[in-house]
């Protein structure tokens, strides 16, 4: 055995511990287990909603009959789906209606409710037909074959307003050869001219 001398220490021996270097952090820095390693999350502002208030409530310039007026985006937007709408586009009548109806949904019921009349003024019966979605012109580049076809559900709400007999045998025929999809029409029973 070697003397030792006095006044020295022994070489200190590092601990074994956990090894920190490459892929291998610090336990204190470690995400703990069963903690978030997020805790506030994601921030609120990353995703932001479309600010429809602020874009609908916009006031918009609209042109009617050569006047012009001031109406909010949203009003706009009903206004332009129910044109196409009463143009003949299906799928804009329908999200116009489901637009109004929601709209209606969210006021408050009112006693003094306004009844708001509309009047169309134009030309002929022809362009009040196409205007209110009621009929379509056919041939309408030959004077010699252009007539109006009423559409199947017109067609059907005059009918239902008829007695039995109401209309001759030469009508009937009549009323079918006007009536754009006459297959598509629920003829009532005592209907005889079919063709």
């Amino acid at each position: 055995m070697a003397a030792r001398a006095v006044g020295m220490s022994e070489p200190q021996i590092p601990e074994e511990g956990p090894r920190v270097g490459y892929k291998r952090p610090p336990p204190a820095t470690q995400f703990k287990k069963g903690r978030s390693g997020n805790p506030k999350g994601r921030p609120r502002t990353r995703h932001r909603q479309i600010p429809y208030d602020s874009v609908l409530g916009q006031m918009v310039t609209v042109r009617e009959d050569g006047r012009e007026r001031r109406i909010t985006a949203a009003e706009a937007f009903i206004l332009q789906l129910t044109q196409k709408g009463l143009a003949g586009d299906s799928a804009a009548a329908r999200a116009s209606l489901a637009a109004i109806e929601e709209a209606r949904g969210k006021r408050e019921p009112d006693k003094d409710l306004e009844i708001t009349r509309i009047i169309i003024c134009s030309f002929g019966v022809g362009s009040a037909l196409r205007i209110l979605g009621l009929g379509v012109k056919k041939y309408p580049l030959d004077k010699q074959k252009v007539r109006w076809e009423l559409e199947p559900w017109i067609v059907e709400a005059a009918l239902s307003r008829l007695d039995a007999g109401a209309l001759s045998k030469d009508e009937q025929r009549e009323v079918w050869m006007n009536t754009r999809t006459p297959d598509k029409v629920c003829w009532p029973a005592w209907w005889a001219e079919k063709g």
